[in-house]
């Protein structure tokens, strides 16, 4: 296990390997930065933002999208431009953005939530071809966005509920009938946060408090646990060169100044070695615009 940046974090989130650049890239949400890591180079690079974002999809070698609190951008990598794709409850000063993944069908789903985390107050919005629909309502927290390998089915949790619901996803990657229960975490005391699926369609969870990240097998089921030495693990990503890395975020929010000094690397961004294959992120289509 490798620490990527000794420059913490205090909301560490978003992790997205993108597969072209071959690059890291990660949020600092509160801290309002977007930072980067090249394993071949070993450079990191931290950009600020304007205000707070909190997850991407790559479109190309010279674009991504990014969420933040009142839109969706496209983003010019090499200068950094942000350019206003469309508004994100932009009219709503009590929430932001969260958790997004790009889905098979080169959509983009992101959460939103209140910024005090209201019961509640949050929802799960798709971004295809232009249009924005909601597509979960009346949630808290959402989380753990991420799709099965075949693009069938689209996971995601609600981190107070401590479940983990599945849905299932029609020809165009829109859901397809009622959620259900795919993990109740609960049991376990586990909340919850990112997750990525791998090639075998397992799931690896980061879970808020337990200072770890589980896997679960494609039918819901515990079958492995890797540790990581901070409390608050945040979100995960497979990436290098084999797919074979798994990245994870990490954050210092809410820990005293005892649990910091208990825990010196929390808010970092680790590389985990031997977790499982990978599979490449999905694009977004933007070949609309």
């Amino acid at each position: 296990m490798t620490p990527l940046d000794h420059k913490p974090c205090a909301l560490g989130e978003g992790a997205l390997w993108h597969p072209g650049l071959k690059r890291l890239f990660w949020f600092d949400i509160t801290g309002q930065r977007l930072l980067s890591h090249d394993p071949a180079t070993g450079m990191n690079r931290d950009q600020p933002l304007p205000e707070m974002f909190s997850a991407a999809g790559w479109v190309d070698d010279d674009t991504m999208v990014l969420a933040s609190q009142s839109a969706l951008w496209r983003y010019r990598i090499d200068s950094h431009a942000l350019h206003r794709l469309l508004d994100l409850e932009a009219d709503n000063t009590l929430t932001r953005s969260n958790d997004g993944r790009a889905d098979p069908h080169g959509g983009f789903w992101i959460g939103t939530m209140g910024r005090r985390a209201q019961p509640g107050a949050g929802a799960i919005y798709r971004y295809w071809r232009g249009t924005l629909r909601s597509v979960v309502q009346g949630i808290t927290i959402p989380n753990a966005i991420c799709f099965s390998p075949d693009g069938t089915t689209a996971y995601y949790a609600d981190t107070p509920q401590q479940k983990i619901f599945a849905v299932g996803l029609n020809a165009q990657g829109w859901p397809d009938g009622p959620e259900r229960v795919f993990a109740d975490l609960a049991a376990h005391g586990l909340n919850p946060d990112g997750a990525i699926t791998d090639a075998l369609g397992r799931l690896h969870v980061a879970c808020w408090g337990d200072g770890a990240v589980h896997v679960l097998s494609p039918d819901g089921a515990f079958i492995a646990r890797h540790p990581v030495p901070v409390p608050h693990v945040t979100c995960p990503a497979f990436g290098g060169a084999q797919l074979d890395v798994l990245f994870c975020t990490s954050a210092t929010e809410g820990m005293s100044a005892q649990a910091l000094n208990d825990a010196p690397l929390a808010g970092t961004t680790f590389a985990l070695h031997g977790s499982g294959a990978g599979r490449a992120e999905p694009a977004i289509d933007l070949s609309h615009m």
